[in-house]
């Protein structure tokens, strides 16, 4: 049996969801080498809709160049970069 996996829920005092994406994004940014953390199944939502979630980034398997950093919504074909 696998042992299921935790989540740690991080409120903070953004406003907007551009502000929480950008926050998300420098997180990822500066801890994305722990390897413990899965920054590519993240995902925001209001406080007070905590059960509605947007994810943040796309996360699909490249072949074999890892998952899609790009952004949920964005355009174009799937890269390991978010350009």
């Amino acid at each position: 049996m696998i042992a299921p996996r935790w989540i740690i829920h991080l409120a903070t005092t953004l406003t907007s969801r551009d502000e929480a994406t950008r926050l998300a994004e420098a997180l990822r940014d500066s801890l994305g080498h722990i390897p413990s953390i899965d920054f590519g199944e993240a995902t925001l939502s209001e406080e007070d809709h905590q059960l509605v979630r947007t994810r943040v980034w796309c996360d699909l398997k490249i072949g074999g160049a890892g998952r899609c950093r790009r952004r949920d919504d964005h355009d174009g074909p799937c890269a390991a970069t978010e350009e």
